[in-house]
């Protein structure tokens, strides 16, 4: 399925990530920078619209950002929150998959209705591109999309908008620092050292941007045995309480190695997402209580 995204005003009509300002553009007189210029405008975006924006990070692959990312989600809408997810990692989207999403968003009006999935209104890369298939875009095209995720989407009323971000501090990092200068962040590691050290990047940037770190989240801490209760430090201790300290930041889990144990005749199955009852569902409650408490305190 292809979807038409409609132009930004005085603009041509664009179609996935072919969008809408130049980095020229201004408001009162001070130059707005970068894919975030004219998006001020944007009632989701602005100071007053009551979202909590909270960006999810790394500083490299595979240390379990987007399943962080899924479950802070799910178990936010568990507390009762209104919450979006956007798939910010353009070139490795995952999170139709991790939640279990087949369906594609419908058009309504010129307007994208995002998908929901346990109580979590999702917008993907991977809503738009057929069979797998990658994206073959250079830096600018990724801001242009991240753009129409926030100004083409009909997200309706929201408590929290997260994004999964990709790993490192490249284009899109940037560009959302440059659309969402109120957003916060955490940040995603494993307990090795070198996970924490190439970690520290991401927060560093958050820090120059002036972006508040709410914490750390230590993934695949240790593996526990379901038999003996015995835990195993598999990728070492420490990365991510020494990375907190760093950034003076909380730590605020450490997370388990595991998969969730889903099964895919189970009603709204998803392969990533913890049931609440589960020990890491319940530390994913904890977080969510954690972030709850900081940003609306």
């Amino acid at each position: 399925m292809h979807l038409r995204f409609r132009a930004a005003a005085g603009g041509k009509a664009a179609g996935p990530g072919a969008a809408a300002a130049d980095g020229s553009a201004s408001t009162g007189g001070a130059p707005v920078r970068g894919h975030g210029a004219g998006m001020e405008r944007n009632p989701l975006l602005s100071e007053g619209s009551g979202v909590q924006f909270i960006a999810v990070a790394s500083g490299k692959g595979g240390v379990g950002k987007s399943t962080v990312t899924v479950n802070l989600a799910v178990a936010l809408a568990r507390k009762g929150k209104r919450v979006g997810l956007i798939d910010a990692d353009i070139y490795g989207f995952s999170v139709p998959d991790m939640m279990g999403i087949e369906e594609r968003p419908e058009v309504i009006n010129e307007r994208v209705i995002p998908i929901e999935r346990h109580g979590v209104k999702v917008m993907s890369m991977g809503f738009f591109v057929e069979d797998n298939s990658p994206v073959v875009w250079r830096g600018p095209m990724l801001g242009k999309m991240l753009r129409n995720f926030f100004a083409e989407i009909e997200w309706g009323e929201l408590d929290y908008l997260l994004l999964d971000l990709p790993p490192g501090t490249g284009d899109v990092a940037l560009d959302v620092h440059q659309m969402i200068p109120q957003s916060k962040e955490i940040i995603v590691t494993t307990p090795h050292a070198t996970a924490a050290f190439v970690a520290a990047r991401a927060g560093s940037m958050a820090i120059r941007t002036e972006h508040e770190i709410l914490g750390v989240v230590e993934n695949m801490s240790y593996y526990e045995c379901s038999k003996c209760g015995n835990r195993d430090y598999v990728f070492g201790r420490g990365g991510g309480a020494r990375l907190a300290e760093s950034l003076n930041a909380e730590l605020l889990a450490q997370l388990p190695l595991g998969a969730p144990d889903n099964h895919p005749s189970e009603k709204d199955f998803s392969s990533s997402v913890y049931k609440a009852d589960t020990e890491t569902g319940r530390i994913y409650g904890t977080i969510a209580d954690a972030v709850i408490a900081k940003c609306e305190a």
